[in-house]
């Protein structure tokens, strides 16, 4: 596995990993957001040909990060499925099926249309909203960052990029971790997924993800 960042933040030590996911040292803990397991599996349903080993991959990424890291809880910050139920359900459940005693808690999503039932029959804990030591969990970024919410946020939804321009005046989008004033932003786990680029400024913490590691900006 390609090694993370460190990055020390409100007395807490987060691993920025190149898997767009973060490891929590404190909590033991990973952290992801915009999964869209199902994704794949909606557009073929809708006659659109999408491989469907992508979201094989991302399973197989996650059981990676978990067999490595070997956490008590994984936080998934909304927008775990998709859409509404379809066979790539099958493979989520078979997936959830190899770590019994793994805590998972969900903060639902825009996405996450599901009945909780489906979650609450794998054992997934649901929540609006969750505040786990210094962070807030949520989905949706807040409206104003300028407001300080009840804790640090934590959230995703809108798939952050960050633009870099070369010399030749060529430029690439990379994925980001952003961390501006009172919320970080985290970039989609999901392969099936796009980004956007974010307006940032001097005095956030803003990390690209590359193939294989995360670099500060």
């Amino acid at each position: 596995m390609s090694a993370g960042t460190p990055f020390r933040f409100l007395d807490q030590d987060l691993l920025l990993l190149p898997q767009k996911a973060i490891y929590w040292q404190q909590q033991n803990a990973l952290i992801a957001t915009d999964v869209h397991f199902g994704k794949v599996g909606h557009f073929r349903k809708a006659g659109i040909a999408i491989p469907r080993n992508m979201e094989q991959q991302d399973l197989s990424m996650l059981s990676d990060l978990i067999y490595e890291y070997q956490p008590e809880t994984v936080y998934f910050l909304g927008d775990l499925f998709h859409s509404d139920m379809n066979n790539d359900w099958d493979w989520f459940v078979l997936w959830r099926s190899q770590f019994p005693k793994l805590q998972i808690v969900l903060i639902k999503g825009n996405h996450d249309i599901i009945s909780d039932s489906h979650y609450i029959k794998l054992g997934i804990v649901l929540h609006k909203e969750l505040l786990v030591g210094p962070f807030l969990m949520l989905h949706h970024p807040l409206t104003n960052p300028e407001e300080k919410a009840e804790g640090y946020v934590l959230c995703g939804h809108i798939h952050p990029g960050v633009s870099l321009v070369g010399r030749g005046r060529q430029s690439v989008t990379l994925p980001c971790f952003a961390f501006g004033k009172h919320q970080a932003i985290l970039p989609s786990f999901g392969s099936f997924t796009g980004k956007v680029a974010i307006v940032s400024r001097k005095t956030d913490h803003v990390f690209g993800v590359l193939k294989d590691k995360v670099i500060a900006l």
